[in-house]
């Protein structure tokens, strides 16, 4: 994802107004009011023909007349003639355009892509970044910039806006302004022809202006890379979005009716938004309200409210409230229950909510908001005030205030009323303290920085695509899958799909087809009784639903008379349906075992998903699913099954039904690295899966199959651990170790490997800033996205530990121009050539992903990176005045 030209579009220092117009209510009118009403400093130049001059501003017939090639071009005439427009733009050398001109949306879809064609081929002359076509504009008000269709200017703020909705753009714009709600950027992004969702969260991701990002969302392109920007942007700012509710029809081949995602509204959208970190909410009010509890309060150590008011059915509601949303309410120590009872001065009174005298004084909130923010046991509190008769407000408001702006806890406020609240919520506001018109809404900012906190812990996992016990017969999978494409089947045969399963560690029961009822008797023989005996036919979905099916069947007999039978029944139930034969089974005994569901569906947005849910026969009915997004680890299997309502009877109190949970989860990481490594698999179900406290069985597997041209780690949104990248190499002294991709699991070692580096080793590859570091430090540097990111290890083991001895990790551009590259060897290893084999280890990896150039900075004191760098050919700059080392290496064979 391109960031070039970006700073034209959102920070231009002068502008061209294509199409510009003194006619009322046109785009060209519009654009010229709103641009020169604002305090933008650039030079604004209209280009008409008609008119000699634009409220008092001169015009200019057309682009080639400019006396200075503008930044930014907003085209406000028709958009047939953007393409023309843009190309005589590039010839100047225009960097960024705005197409905004009418009659795009009342073009007919195939004139639209000829368009959209028309416009890339001309941007592409010089690199012009384009936004639209089609939206209303951007506004950026801490420049003065306003080249947008809008009635009304927006406030300076830190909150960014971005809408796929033109309607919303002027509804939330002016909603915002009689709250007072500033932002850093308004942009709506019209067609997204060039200008995505994701490039604008890559620029506003390290925007020093912006603190918070707000999206409005009606659907995705290119997931992979929303997915990287959003994941990249969430560590440094909260994001929230808003997206209607929609209803989902994907489905697999032959409609297969059970993997249908219809009546979970937008469950893929959830899942892919909780791992990016972004968190998701209902509303505008919702939108605004946590994005500003977001930037203004800290950062919450848990999900523990404690209420703190003056009134106590206030209260009450507001700790029913935090637990119907899915957050907790604080339970005090003994501590902090006397503390509070002293200060109150009544007994019972350091409960939750803790409630104070209706005439509390300022001193008393400010004591007990002291007691309950050094309680170990609150992560967050609400303070709620309820106005009583000559007992102010503004006092208690200002002592929370004080205490507020004094603690890493986060302190919400609520002072009920209205013009007796004004004063209140002003001194809050004042003090950045985040404030409330009402305690539900209080409540439901505080549950989006739970769920901002809980996402933000799920955007940190970045799994390992394969366990590492864990050994699948590939090739073996791989066959059974080539041979039924090549037969032009879409669909597995039951015995196939069990062994693909069972070559993937997934325990089926041992599965035969059949032609013939004698060939059905030999197989039941074969596999020892009881068995199942199954119809075969393409033109039935289940076998159950027309009596296709015979349970526990224990002699030759009676497998014989079940055939007899079942063929009667599906010639009376489904007359068309032509027989292809038979499966047999062996009979799965699990009593007292769950039924669960597991399947694989492939979104057209996100790719593959995953769905785990409530089995059986009536699992539909019951529609108890939830969806995840691949790949999945230990952590999020499990939080993929705690979603869904069976899992409380997986892990219920009564112990002899319990499931084992971590081999629900393993399957489920089993069926991930199956669509992984085949990727021509499209759907997959199995249903149902027995669990209980001996593991899992699965009674039978249904897999879908088509022909791709697309690898397994290509079809997701995430990528995931490259494995491939893994290679074994050889130190000066003979020994070997292994380097490969970092992984989560290596913060341990990680963490230790740098305890062990030298002062000094450690001063030069930090530039002295950090010295010392904390296990809570490793996640940013063992969790990273793939796809933007890669640290290579070298580790060995001693004594069945990991050791890691050194490490070398670039960060690239979204654009992949440059990568930035840092090294460090473990200082006992020095001498042994590893600082070598990782800097060529990182070169290969970064010139096969065609990154431009490898970057890195270092001190002048830094004579082995510096001679190392030069080893392999960077140029090396040495900057004494600023103290600085800058090492480039072209790696395309050009800069």
């Amino acid at each position: 994802m391109s960031l070039v030209n970006l700073d034209a579009l959102f920070n231009p220092s002068s502008i061209a107004v294509i199409g510009a117009s003194k006619t009322p209510r046109t785009p060209g009118a519009i654009i010229m009011r709103n641009l020169l009403a604002g305090k933008f400093n650039g030079p604004v130049m209209p280009v008409t023909g008609k008119a000699e001059a634009i409220s008092g501003v001169l015009t200019y017939k057309d682009v080639d007349a400019l006396p200075i090639t503008p930044d930014l071009a907003v085209l406000c005439t028709e958009a047939a003639e953007a393409p023309d427009q843009i190309r005589r733009l590039a010839g100047r050398g225009t960097r960024a355009a705005l197409v905004i001109g009418p009659g795009y949306s009342g073009l007919a879809q195939s004139e639209q892509n000829e368009l959209d064609q028309r416009i890339l081929e001309a941007a592409a002359l010089n690199d012009i970044r384009v936004l639209g076509p089609g939206g209303l504009g951007l506004i950026v008000p801490h420049s003065g910039l306003n080249a947008s269709l809008a009635p009304t200017d927006a406030l300076p703020g830190r909150t960014a806006f971005i809408t796929q909705s033109d309607s919303l753009f002027t509804t939330v714009l002016d909603w915002a302004r009689s709250n007072a709600i500033g932002f850093s950027h308004f942009i709506s992004l019209g067609g997204q022809l060039d200008v995505t969702i994701a490039s604008v969260l890559d620029y506003l991701g390290s925007d020093p202006m912006t603190r918070s990002i707000l999206l409005y969302v009606e659907s995705i392109r290119e997931a992979r890379r929303f997915m990287s920007a959003a994941r990249a942007s969430a560590r440094n700012k909260p994001i929230l979005v808003m997206k209607p509710n929609e209803i989902m029809e994907t489905m697999l081949p032959e409609q297969h009716c059970i993997l249908t995602l219809a009546g979970e509204e937008d469950a893929v959208y959830d899942v892919a938004f909780k791992r990016a970190g972004i968190v998701r909410v209902d509303d505008t009010d919702d939108l605004f309200d946590g994005a500003q509890t977001l930037a203004r309060s800290q950062p919450l150590r848990g999900d523990n409210l404690a209420v703190l008011t003056n009134g106590r059915s206030v209260g009450v509601m507001s700790v029913d409230a935090c637990l119907k949303a899915g957050g907790n309410a604080a339970c005090f120590s003994e501590e902090t229950r006397m503390a509070l009872e002293e200060v109150i001065g009544r007994p019972l009174a350091g409960t939750n909510p803790v409630v104070l005298p209706f005439d509390a004084d300022a001193e008393m909130y400010a004591h007990a908001l002291r007691i309950l923010i050094k309680s170990p046991d609150v992560s967050a509190v609400l303070v709620a005030h309820v106005p009583f008769t000559e007992v102010p407000g503004e006092e208690a408001a200002q002592a929370v205030a004080q205490v507020a702006a004094k603690t890493k806890r986060t302190v919400l406020t609520c002072w009920l009323g209205s013009e007796t609240a004004r004063n209140a919520r002003k001194i809050f506001s004042d003090a950045n303290v985040a404030t409330f018109e009402t305690p539900d809404k209080a409540i439901r900012a505080f549950i989006h920085m739970v769920t901002y906190r809980r996402n933000q812990e799920m955007l940190m996992e970045t799994p390992d695509s394969l366990p590492t016990d864990f050994f699948p017969e590939v090739a073996k999978a791989r066959a059974i899958v080539a041979a039924a494409l090549k037969e032009g089947r879409t669909m597995l045969s039951e015995t196939e799909a069990s062994r693909v399963a069972r070559a993937y560690g997934i325990p089926v029961v041992e599965t035969r087809s059949c032609i013939s009822s004698m060939d059905a008797v030999i197989a039941a023989d074969e596999l020892g009784y009881p068995v199942v005996l199954k119809i075969r036919s393409k033109q039935i979905r289940h076998p159950f639903e027309v009596g296709g099916i015979a349970f526990d069947l224990e002699t030759p007999e009676q497998v014989w008379d079940a055939a007899t039978h079942i063929v009667n029944r599906v010639h009376k139930h489904a007359p068309k349906a032509y027989i292809d034969g038979w499966t047999v089974q062996q009979m799965g005994r699990r009593p007292g075992a769950h039924e669960l569901y597991m399947g694989v569906l492939v979104d057209p947005v996100f790719g593959p998903i995953i769905r785990f849910g409530h089995g059986g026969v009536a699992s539909k009915v019951i529609g108890d699913f939830a969806v995840g997004m691949p790949p999945l680890n230990l952590s999020l299997a499990q939080e993929l099954i705690e979603r869904t309502r069976i899992s409380r009877l997986l892990t219920g109190p009564d112990s002899q039904n319990r499931a084992d949970i971590d081999e629900i989860s393993r399957t489920l990481i089993q069926i991930t690295q199956l669509i992984i490594d085949i990727p021509q698999i499209s759907g997959l179900e199995i249903n149902p899966l027995f669990a209980d406290d001996h593991g899992v069985l699965a009674l039978a597997a249904r897999i879908w199959v088509e022909e791709t041209d697309l690898s397994g780690p290509d079809r997701l949104a995430i990528r995931p651990y490259p494995k491939e990248l893994e290679e074994c190499v050889e130190l000066k002294d003979g020994s070997q170790v292994v380097l490969r991709p970092i992984r989560p699991e290596d913060a341990p070692a990680h963490l230790e490997f740098i305890r062990r580096l030298d002062t000094e080793d450690l001063r030069l590859r930090f530039f002295g800033v950090v010295s010392e570091f904390e296990f809570s430090d490793m996640p940013k540097f063992t969790q990273i996205d793939y796809d933007r990111e890669m640290a290579f290890i070298a580790t060995t083991e001693q004594r069945g530990e990991p050791i890691t001895l050194g490490v070398v990790r670039t960060s690239t551009r979204p654009d992949n121009s440059s990568a930035e590259f840092a090294i460090i060897v473990d200082s006992s290893m020095k001498g042994q050539g590893l600082g070598s084999l990782l800097m060529d280890k990182m070169i290969r990896y970064t010139r096969a992903r065609k990154t431009t150039r490898l970057e890195g900075e270092t001190l002048p004191e830094n004579k082995g990176m510096i001679g190392l760098s030069r080893k392999f050919g960077f140029d090396v700059k040495i900057d004494y005045e600023d103290d600085l080392v800058v090492m480039t290496l072209p790696l395309q064979g050009e800069e």
